[in-house]
This record gives C-alpha cells, sequence and structure tokens, in this order.
C-alpha cells in the first residue's frame, strides 16, 4: 500500500450522476487518495466515462470493470485491490465535503498505531447540510457498530473507512443466485473485535435516490433470502438489547419463506430454537411485505 487512503465507489449504471461525485473528489481540500470504480457490469457508458476522467489527470483514478454481481461483491473485489491503508466507500450518487480526506486522514492519525481501531468515520448530511438520521450529540466517541446503534441509539447512515487489512479479513459472503448483501453484516463482525471512532464531522452528502438500495431494500432481501437469514441469525446471537434481538428474529422470519432451498429445521438451526417464538409475527410482515410487492400503488 502507497497511499493513505482508498476512496472506493461501486459503480452500476450511474454515468448521468456520477460526475457530481468526481467533482467533489476534484474539489478536496488535500490529494492524498486514490478513486478506485468498480463497475459492477454497467451498460450506460460508465467505463468510457471514467476514461475521461482518468485522461484528464485531475486526481488519481482506477478503473476496473466485472460482470455483475451485486454491490458487496464489488467491494470484495475493490478491497482486495485497493492500495490505500483506508478504504472509504463512496456511492455513486453521493459526494464529499470539500475538507473530507483531510478531516479523515487528520483524526486517523491520533489512532492509526492502535490495533485495536478498525477505522474511523464521520457523519451523513443532505445536500441542505442537515444530518442525515437525526442528532449526533457527540463531538467524538470511540465504540464498535453495534455500540453505536444498539447503546447510543445513533440513527441513519454513517459514513466509515475502514482499514484495508481489516477489511480483507471480513469479505463479504457471496451466493451466486443473490445479488444483495448488508454491509451491516460485516460491520458487526468487525465490532466483535474492533472498535471504531466516530466524529461529528460532516464529511459525506447525500440523498436517498429512487434507484438506489434503500429505497429497493425489502425487494432486495426478499431476493437474496440467504444473505438476509445469515445477517439477522448471527444479528440475534450478537450482545445487543433484548428488545433488538426480537426484532432480529421478526425479520429472520419475515424473509425466510423466500429461502425454499432450506427446510424449516435447517432454518431454525441458523438462529435458534428460542428465535422460533417469533415465527408468527415474522410471518405475518412477511405476508404484508407479499401484498404490497404485489400491489405496490395500494
Amino acid at each position: 500500500m502507497n497511499t493513505p487512503l482508498t476512496i472506493f465507489t461501486p459503480a452500476y449504471n450511474r454515468a448521468y450522476i456520477l460526475r457530481e461525485l468526481y467533482r467533489s473528489l476534484c474539489a478536496q481540500t488535500s490529494s492524498a487518495f486514490e478513486w478506485l470504480i468498480v463497475d459492477d457490469g454497467s451498460t450506460d457508458g460508465t467505463q468510457a466515462l471514467a476514461e475521461e476522467f482518468i485522461a484528464e489527470g485531475a486526481i488519481a483514478i482506477r478503473y476496473i470493470r466485472q460482470e455483475n454481481g451485486g454491490k458487496h461483491t464489488a467491494i470484495n473485489r475493490g478491497v482486495g485491490e485497493a492500495r490505500g491503508e483506508l478504504f472509504f466507500i463512496v456511492d455513486s450518487d453521493d459526494r464529499l465535503a470539500p475538507d473530507a480526506v483531510e478531516t479523515l486522514l487528520r483524526e486517523w492519525s491520533s489512532i492509526r498505531d492502535d490495533a485495536s481501531f478498525a477505522g474511523l468515520s464521520g457523519v451523513r448530511v443532505d445536500f441542505g447540510g442537515a444530518r442525515i438520521g437525526g442528532a449526533f450529540p457527540f463531538e467524538r466517541i470511540d465504540c464498535t457498530a453495534l455500540e453505536i446503534r444498539m447503546k447510543y441509539r445513533i440513527r441513519g447512515d454513517l459514513s466509515e473507512a475502514f482499514r484495508t487489512d481489516v477489511l480483507k479479513r471480513y469479505p463479504f459472503p457471496v451466493y451466486p443466485d443473490e445479488r444483495f448483501c448488508p454491509e451491516a453484516l460485516v460491520w458487526n463482525r468487525i465490532a466483535l473485535r474492533h472498535k471504531m471512532r466516530y466524529t461529528n464531522h460532516p464529511i459525506y452528502r447525500c440523498e436517498y435516490r429512487p434507484d438506489g438500495l434503500t429505497a429497493q431494500i425489502i425487494r432486495l432481501r426478499c431476493r437474496s433470502p440467504k444473505a438476509s437469514l445469515l445477517y439477522y441469525g448471527e444479528l440475534y446471537r450478537m450482545p445487543i438489547p433484548t428488545l433488538q434481538r426480537i426484532k432480529a428474529a421478526i425479520n429472520f422470519w419475515r424473509f425466510a419463506p423466500y429461502c425454499t432451498q432450506r427446510t424449516l429445521r435447517e432454518k431454525i438451526a441458523a438462529i435458534g430454537l428460542s428465535a422460533t417464538l417469533w415465527l408468527p409475527a415474522g410471518y405475518a410482515y412477511g405476508w404484508l411485505d407479499r401484498r404490497r410487492l404485489q400491489n405496490p400503488k395500494s
């Protein structure tokens, strides 16, 4: 590794918006980063646009193309190719504040030599400057990814940059017939061994678009049930509050009917017998999901 930071962007048919991110990277107050784009099988001219950016020579850019496999497979590829000590995922329809790189590297310098830290994070704001997910009542706090959600009840997406060598030890599981895996599956696994430095710096600017993953999350989980059950099954067993364990169990059974390759006994083994108490509630939520997906305007 020969650069402090890899800014990683998985791209799939986002040529119409990718230039906005590029401009925000060119406007950074620090150039100590590479921009690594993994094109997940786009058919819209993303490659030509990336080649145009590279030819301009304004920032260090590498472009890699792969067959469509989903964002999690693009992250796996990016982690394997990254030259940065830190790996910072920035989605193709988002932007960075002008001082984002400078802020990350300044904060990182104070914890870099402490192996108990997997990385650090700033906060996300919308394009009007409002914090995504509400208040973040800390200037700085060191805790795990589980604690920031479950203990301190911070909501909304954050803007995490992880040690690349840590991410290499925690690849996303890949199921050939599925195109989605929750990022929190890996972040939670890391949280069992490492903490993060969370700061109140607004470094990441975003909005949730109709064609983004957030808008399609229920459909995506239904279409990728093995990854969904793995995520909720592991979450149920983690050291989290009782209410959150109940929610994990309900969501496990909510998506369980879509995993037709596994028997009920195998599903119970994946989460534990105690979680069957919440099977009726999960199946009820699943029934409502199917109705909404079949009649999206009802």
